[in-house]
Parts: structure tokens; C-alpha cells; sequence
């Protein structure tokens, strides 16, 4: 394996169209050179559960739906016909004394989830679906979460508590004052002890510190630097003027429509010349599907 990196968003679109397409964990780590067992911790850990019916059909799991035959209480109560068919029924599920859920083999075994499976849109069961933004959500959570805590015990909430609330909410020293003053009886390093009382954790807040309250929050930095040259030569206004010295160089205009911020969109191209249009749908506006 050529490195231990994390997986990225592109990466996850890369295994939410194997799935698609049935691909193993093998020939989906082959792509992008990770091991299989990767792969298959990554679908498991950030799959998506959802318990829908199908088209015309509701949400019904339950084992015995389509041979059950009983009435009982719960069917008494149904403000549907009483006639209804059980694997038409929505309620039967949580009030039938009878129900046994049914899981989906599939689900037991890899791929562990429903992409690319061709009984999906007839499929009433609960079903287990890897959507890489999702996924990908999912993880970038964890990682805020995992890097957000701050590991302190009660003992120690109160030895601040009654070293700090005196001097800075009664006297008003700052941080960096009672630190310097009191720094081996503070477990923390200065910066740590900021996020602590940014935190809430202890009995000083940030209304005690007179500087504190003046500061702007922080903006995050762009995740994607763009270097301005690339749209040199690149712009309109020089579309413009190389039409204007290639006046027969016919024009072919490609542009991107979205429904969904986020989901599938569709790639036209125009032919001026002969005002013809083609399109092709994309499952999501980046750079790899429009390969």
C-alpha cells in the first residue's frame, strides 16, 4: 500500500460508484491503492440507514407480510380498512404482537450495503445505503469531536476553580499573569487553559476577561487556495475578443445545471452553429465525473 493517509471526499465518491456498479472491496482498494479490509471498515462505519418502502409500496419489514392472515387489536384500531393487505400496512409493524423483523441477507456479507442492488427500488426492507457525502460528513464530525475534547478530571475543575476565580473574576489579572505567577500549581499550559475556560468548564468565563469579550471570532481559512493565474487568458472578455479575430470558428458553449445543491446535475453542451444540444447526467458537479 503506497501510504496510510485518510480517506478523502473523491475517494469516497470513488467507492459509492463501485458499489453501483457491484465492484468488490478488492477491485475498489485496487483503485485507490488502499487495502481491502479499508474499504470495507470505511461502508461499514459510515453507512446510511433508511427505512423506506418502494414506489407505491410503504415501509413494511416485518417477516410474515405478505402470509399473515391474523386481525387482532392492532388492526381493530387502523383508521385504514380492516380488508388491507398486511404488506400494505404501516402501523402493523409497531403494534402487532406477531411482528418479526426480516433482514436482507445482503446486508450480513459484503458489500454490507444496498448500492447496486437491482431489487433496491421494490425493496420494502430496511435498507443500508453508503452515500459518499454523507459518509464523509460523518467523518469529518468525528475528527472535529476527537480533536475538541479536553481530557480534565473533577479534581482538577475544583483546584482552578479556587486558584483562578479569585484573582481573575475578583481581582482582575489575566490569564497570562496568573500563569506566570502560579505556573507550577496549573497542570495546563496557558493556551490550554483558554480553551478550558472558553469551554465553560470552570467557574471564570470569558465575561472576566475584559480582553477576551473585545476579540472577533476567528475566521476558518479557505480550505482551497486558488492561484489567480490560472484564470488567465481564461476570462470572458478574452472569449470575447477571440471571437471577435476568429469570426468563423464555430462555438460550442458547455455549462452545468443543478437541481439539488449537491446532488446529480446535468452537463449540456450547445452547438451554436447548428443549435444543437446534448446532455449527460452526472451523479455530482466535480472535476471526476466529468471525466
Amino acid at each position: 500500500m503506497a501510504n496510510q493517509k485518510h480517506l478523502t471526499a473523491l475517494d469516497r465518491i470513488t467507492i459509492e460508484n463501485g458499489l453501483k456498479n457491484n465492484d468488490s472491496f478488492k477491485a475498489i482498494a485496487k483503485k485507490l491503492d488502499k487495502d481491502c479490509t479499508t474499504i470495507s471498515k470505511e461502508v461499514k462505519k459510515n453507512l446510511s440507514v433508511r427505512k423506506t418502502g418502494a414506489f407505491g409500496r410503504s415501509f413494511n419489514n416485518c417477516l410474515y407480510r405478505y402470509t399473515c392472515k391474523e386481525r387482532n387489536s392492532a388492526c381493530d384500531n387502523c383508521p385504514v380498512m380492516k380488508s388491507q393487505l398486511c404488506r400494505s400496512c404501516t402501523r402493523c409493524i409497531y403494534e402487532c404482537g406477531s411482528y418479526v423483523e426480516e433482514i436482507c441477507p445482503r446486508l450480513s456479507k459484503p458489500p454490507y450495503v444496498c448500492n447496486g442492488c437491482p431489487d433496491m427500488k421494490k425493496c420494502t426492507l430496511t435498507k443500508h445505503i453508503y452515500y459518499a457525502l454523507e459518509a464523509n460528513k460523518k467523518y469529518e464530525e468525528r475528527l472535529s469531536e476527537s480533536r475538541r475534547g479536553i481530557i480534565i478530571t473533577q479534581d482538577e475543575i475544583n483546584h482552578l476553580n479556587e486558584l483562578l476565580y479569585p484573582l481573575i473574576a475578583q481581582q482582575g489579572q489575566s490569564i497570562h499573569h496568573v500563569y506566570i505567577h502560579h505556573k507550577n500549581e496549573i497542570m495546563f499550559s496557558e493556551k490550554t487553559l483558554y480553551k478550558i475556560i472558553d469551554a465553560g468548564i470552570l467557574k471564570v468565563r470569558n465575561i472576566d476577561l475584559p480582553r477576551q469579550v473585545t476579540y472577533k471570532k476567528r475566521k476558518k481559512p479557505s480550505r482551497y487556495k486558488i492561484d489567480s493565474k490560472c484564470m488567465d487568458g481564461r476570462r470572458y472578455e478574452d472569449f470575447k475578443n477571440f471571437i471577435e479575430e476568429n469570426p468563423d470558428m464555430p462555438v460550442v458553449q458547455i455549462d452545468t445545471v443543478e437541481g439539488t445543491k449537491g446532488g446529480a446535475c446535468l452537463l449540456t453542451v450547445h452547438f451554436t452553429v447548428p443549435t444543437f444540444m446534448i446532455a449527460f447526467r452526472r451523479e455530482y458537479n466535480d472535476a471526476q465525473s466529468g471525466l
